[in-house]
């Protein structure tokens, strides 16, 4: 997997250096996967999932810009780290499909049309996990909540709040929070209580990936011009326009090379 690197330079000591050892495309995760000796039936199910990513957030993107996809893929790459079954992967490669992905309603958040699609692209055991990462609130009153009651939390919800917490560490990747306006704040505020959730729940490599990422981007200081855009705070999308001219095009130049 290959590495991307902000090196510390003689000029400006300060300057954070950060090596990024989680996937970013899908070739990476499933190298890694495969390299973590996930079995073939493992591989094919986390495929299925990003398969279905590829789907719900075409022309999706984060508030710095970097594609939807990109990270959904470091959050199913994180959670491989920890050693997570296949499902738990897969599940966190499409843990906002409820939020965000384009199933073609208009309606957000959880619709009986949009679990049966889901299931019949991953299976029930993986949506599952995609529902209730859906309806776990999550904001500073409720986090110091579910701190307080974690250890009164079964099986399945203590492995949901691990696919909630891959993704602050993913948020903090590439100190991607930097280049969102306004975005860091609130992610910094609950860093203290994240890194003692992942701790409580036995993933103290999580902890301290937490903390070194938290501790980069502390140090590090971005442009204001790199901002993407007008420094977007949330989500979103770029309908592909040219889509459909490509394919009228195409198409038509098979009719006359065919002689049609």
């Amino acid at each position: 997997m290959s590495a991307m690197i902000s090196p510390a330079t003689s000029e400006n000591p300060d300057k954070v250096k950060q090596y990024i050892k989680y996937a970013q495309t899908n070739l990476q995760l499933f190298n890694q996967l495969r390299n973590q000796g996930y079995s073939d039936s493992d591989l094919s199910s986390i495929q299925s999932a990003y398969h279905a990513a590829v789907y719900l957030y075409t022309g999706c993107f984060r508030p710095s810009g970097k594609t939807f996809l990109s990270h959904l893929v470091g959050n199913a790459s994180i959670l491989a780290s920890l050693g997570c079954p296949a499902k738990i992967v897969a599940a966190g490669m499409l843990h906002a499909a409820y939020y965000c992905g384009g199933f073609g309603e208009n309606k957000k958040g959880i619709t009986p049309t949009k679990r049966q699609k889901l299931i019949e692209a991953v299976g029930e055991e993986v949506e599952e996990y995609v529902a209730r990462y859906t309806k776990l609130e999550w904001n500073q009153n409720n986090i110091s909540v579910l701190q307080q009651r974690l250890d009164s939390l079964d099986k399945i919800d203590r492995e949901v709040l691990l696919m909630r917490l891959a993704n602050e560490l993913e948020e903090y990747l590439d100190l991607g929070l930097l280049y969102c306006k306004d975005k860091q704040q609130e992610y910094f505020d609950r860093h203290p209580q994240i890194v003692a959730m992942a701790e409580k729940l036995g993933f103290p490599a999580l902890a301290a990936e937490l903390a070194m990422a938290h501790a980069e981007m502390a140090k590090a200081t971005i442009p204001p011009e790199l901002c993407y855009g007008d420094g977007k705070k949330f989500d979103f999308f770029i309908p592909p326009r040219h889509r459909k001219p490509i394919f009228r095009n195409l198409k038509r130049a098979i009719r006359r090379k065919l002689g049609k």
